[in-house]
């Protein structure tokens, strides 16, 4: 005789299922379930299947084997578009462990199916830096996630590898370029351009390339960022066709001539050639969860260091033929959520309907000045002093016209005082607020949040989205109102070079561009170790990377790092082929 107990919620890494086997010893049995083992015991169906169901033409699919598939743009629909449910969901400042964002996004697609809705979710596509450094996979976890999970978390349709190669190739021709005309007037003296790597490579932030001789380049200093802070993949997320990512591209501004004239892609003459190697990563993926769901996973910038959503195309393939799209904007809602909404939604004409901010226990008592080691204990009183960091997100959201509801991402070590704790506090804001449990019981779990989100959708008025700034607002005008406004900060100031870099934002007539805010994920500040809701607080603005392709001015605060470093003991330890099948994928 077998005796089974309900699963129990551990945490967004392990799934413990604990077994009793009735035998002579009477022993007890435990072991730890990750969430690639589960990914494993899912039964997929063929994708043409997916998307048959979801209304796609089965002769439009372009399969990448039999559970992934690239779609075409040209089924999107801009009316349907207009017409359907698209929601956010955003986070309090996160952990380092993450908050759980994905698995609830894709947790919410689910329980919305199981109360009868039409729903599909869009998100981004990992990155190989961080599932081979801090977290091993960024599909989701245990009975929510969008699988295969080892193709979506490793190479999948290769849009990464794209974008990574697009861009190289563009400083390689950059390179012979500035080569070929070393001792002419037509070189250029000073070079905005560097190169990329989707791997976290402290070393490769500062460089000299060109060395060993005159027949090797001409020496100059570089470095590398990684491939989701690219310019090519915010032009790839932001691009609405072929035509416009070939005159995003030819955009690019690469560096300036001697006559302090700039010089892009197009001077270099080589965007169609760009293009063409972009053609296959720009349609977005159709891949599903695992209850089936479909599920477009496009694009892939991080939102600490460029604007954090998957591909415009992508959310509006699934409204197109979803009535309810689940996205997600990446980290806080600080950091994400104002991106989504004053690029993203900006630059593509959406307009969600709701947005839903996840908390947890242990993001609460962090920023509620309880040590992070010991997060997991039962704290009510640190809980409560972290609603400040909830209530400031909150505002935040409000602040764009939005209606927003709480969802408490629960874990075995939750209480239900706790829990109680939050819920009426919520209350008394006059926010929704509902538990999910999808880690461990799928669609099952977000049942509750599913309803809430409807029922706000459908019996609250809510007005047009609105923004923190105007696009004809100075540059300085832009970061005023989001450092103020989002951060809190009492004031903003700029380095020598950040002077200059808005010169000659202003003297090229490109200050109309959204401003897109690089800095750390774990504060309101610049200061990682600044928690809670930080007070009177400077932002340092070090230096701006000017997007001339993607349309935006990408400002650089405090220490942020456009290439990340591994950690002490990386993921990639963990990562191994066994018997032909992959572990340490999380």
């Amino acid at each position: 005789m077998i005796r089974s107990l309900q699963p129990l919620f551990l945490s967004n890494c392990y799934l413990l299922k604990i077994t009793i086997f009735a035998n002579t010893n009477k022993s007890l049995k435990k072991y730890m379930k990750s969430d690639i083992e589960i990914a494993r015991e899912i039964p997929l169906k063929k994708i043409k299947e997916i998307a048959v169901n979801l209304g796609i033409p089965r002769e439009e699919v372009q399969n990448y084997g039999r559970y992934i598939a690239k779609i075409p743009i040209h089924l999107i629909d801009s009316e349907k578009v207009k017409q359907h449910n698209l929601i956010l969901v955003t986070a309090i400042t996160p952990t380092k462990a993450g908050i759980g964002k994905t698995t609830v996004s894709i947790g919410l697609a689910l329980g919305l199916n199981r109360i009868g809705k039409k729903a599909v979710v869009a998100l981004r596509e990992p990155s190989l830096g961080p599932c081979f450094g801090m977290k091993g996979g960024a599909a989701g976890g245990g009975y929510s996630q969008v699988l295969p999970m080892e193709n979506i978390n490793l190479h999948f349709t290769g849009d990464f590898h794209a974008i990574t190669s697009a861009h190289n190739m563009i400083t390689a021709l950059l390179d012979n370029y500035l080569y070929q005309n070393r001792n002419s007037c037509e070189g250029l003296k000073d070079i905005q351009w560097k190169r990329v790597l989707d791997v976290n490579d402290r070393s490769l932030r500062n460089i000299v390339s060109g060395l060993g001789g005159s027949a090797n380049g001409i020496p100059t200093e570089t470095g590398f960022d990684i491939t989701p802070a690219s310019e090519i993949m915010a032009i790839l997320c932001l691009a609405s066709d072929v035509e416009d990512l070939k005159r995003r591209v030819g955009n690019i501004l690469l560096g300036f001539t001697y006559e302090d004239k700039p010089f892009t892609v197009n001077d270099l003459g080589i965007a169609g050639a760009i293009t063409v190697l972009l053609k296959d990563a720009l349609l977005p993926n159709l891949v599903q969860t695992t209850e089936n769901t479909p599920a477009f996973v496009h694009g892939g910038p991080f939102a600490n260091i460029a604007h954090g959503c998957n591909s415009v195309l992508a959310t509006k393939m699934a409204l197109t033929y979803g009535d309810y799209v689940v996205t997600e904007a990446g980290f806080g809602a600080d950091l994400g959520a104002e991106k989504f909404y004053d690029i993203k939604c900006r630059k593509a004409g959406l307009d969600p309907k709701l947005t839903v901010l996840v908390v947890t226990s242990q993001s609460l008592k962090l920023h509620g000045g309880v040590v992070e080691a010991s997060i997991k204990d039962p704290n009510p009183e640190g809980l409560k002093k972290g609603f400040e960091n909830m209530d400031k997100h909150i505002e935040n959201i409000r602040r764009f016209g939005q209606h927003t509801v709480v969802t408490f991402n629960k874990y075995a070590f939750d209480t239900d005082e706790e829990i109680a704790l939050v819920a009426d506090h919520c209350r008394s804001l006059g926010v929704g607020f509902a538990v999910n449990n999808v880690f461990s019981e799928g669609g099952k779990g977000g049942e509750e949040l599913a309803r809430l989100v409807v029922d706000t959708i459908e019996n609250n008025h809510r007005e047009p989205l609105k923004y923190i700034y105007n696009n004809d607002d100075p540059i300085r005008t832009k970061i005023k109102k989001v450092c103020e406004n989002i951060y809190g900060a009492s004031s903003v100031v700029y380095t020598t070079l950040a002077e200059k870099k808005i010169k000659k934002i202003e003297s090229l007539g490109i200050a109309n561009y959204p401003i897109c805010i690089a800095k750390t994920q774990y504060s309101f500040s610049s200061d990682p170790k600044a928690l809670g809701v930080p007070k009177n607080f400077e932002m340092k603005v070090r230096d701006i990377v000017i997007n001339n392709g993607a349309e935006m001015n990408v400002v650089i605060m405090g220490d942020i790092m456009r290439m990340p470093g591994l950690p002490k003991d990386p993921q990639a330890k963990r990562i191994d082929l066994v018997n032909g099948l992959v572990e340490g994928l999380s």
